[in-house]
């Protein structure tokens, strides 16, 4: 089977080859015989009812600072594609949500992965609360006084943004600490949306751990260890990958969990998991193939394709 396939991604000259999950899934489809088409979310429009972009050809090369090539810029109908890879770094905002609603105009007939309908429903931290007994301690509210009132009742506790991304905005305030209220202040002013609030789970010193379903499935795990004196996790701030095992509460959750991803057509997300709890489900642009490969893991770029090509399959069989 040889698949037209495009993908809506950020700069590809500014990616981290040896990281990009993104650069990972496009190697792979490459090596099966697929074609490549690649362009800029800014580049997606809706023409007189088509889905039109304009992009390039691409060929991709593990070689770096030489990891690409493209042909001339052209304009292309995405609904000719057999599949297109919804794979732009978040922020989870409204020039986001629109694009979602444009690749619905092609989608299911050209799939696009992640589903786009359920991409727009599924915010990290907003999907997870269809599973409160999975969860830690959360209220989600722009309530300056629940705020206050859960910091008291458990002490010590997270303050993010619903929709932030990548760490940005992580906040951890202990009991008697005087910067809450001026922290409120800033999360009310400079966020239209509600904050998210969580209990602190001291657990997050033995690492924050990164879980990949595949169609539901779990694929791969893992670890991440915050760096001395820091909350956060995320290895662009100084986390350290680790290599992790599923263990049997991760299968519990994934079970718990995989249902729903896979009726939602949420091919390809990543769990977040601190001791036991789950904190957040990622839809709209995954990481961590290439860690969890490079420690010995599951080829889950592979994995994810036999479910793409195994979709497009059944897509034609029922036309």
């Amino acid at each position: 089977m040889k698949l037209n396939i495009a993908i809506q991604m950020d700069p590809i000259g500014g990616i981290d080859i040896n990281g990009d999950s993104t650069f990972a899934l496009g190697l792979e489809a490459q090596a099966r015989g697929h074609t490549l088409f690649y362009y800029l979310p800014g580049k997606l429009s809706l023409r007189e009812g088509k889905v039109i972009a304009k992009g390039h050809a691409l060929q991709l090369r593990r070689e770096k600072g030489n990891h690409f090539s493209l042909g001339e810029m052209e304009v292309v109908d995405l609904s000719v594609f057999d599949c297109v890879l919804m794979r732009q770094d978040p922020p989870f905002d409204m020039r986001y949500i629109t694009a979602t609603h444009i690749l619905e105009h092609i989608h299911p007939r050209t799939l696009v992965v992640n589903d786009p309908g359920h991409v727009r429903n599924a915010p990290e931290k907003l999907l997870v609360t269809n599973f409160p007994e999975l969860m830690p301690k959360t209220l989600i509210t722009s309530d300056p006084v629940e705020v206050k009132a859960f910091r008291e009742q458990y002490r010590d506790i997270i303050i993010k943004p619903l929709y932030g991304n990548g760490g940005e905005g992580v906040f951890r305030v202990r009991e008697g600490d005087e910067n809450l209220n001026s922290l409120i202040d800033v999360f009310t002013q400079f966020y239209r949306e509600p904050m998210i609030v969580q209990k602190y789970l001291p657990e997050v010193r033995k690492g924050d751990k990164r879980i990949i379903l595949v169609d539901g499935e779990p694929a791969g795990a893992i670890n991440r260890i915050p760096a001395e004196g820091e909350t956060r996790s995320n290895m662009h701030v100084g986390g350290r990958p680790e290599k992790a095992e599923i263990t049997r509460r991760d299968r519990e959750i994934c079970e718990a969990i995989g249902p729903t991803l896979r009726a939602n057509g949420l091919i390809f997300t990543g769990i977040d998991v601190i001791g036991e709890y789950l904190t957040e489900i990622n839809v709209t642009s995954p990481t961590g193939i290439q860690e969890v490969a490079r420690f010995g893991g599951a080829d889950i770029a592979a994995l994810i394709w036999d479910v793409i090509e195994t979709r497009i399959a059944a897509n034609r069989a029922g036309r």
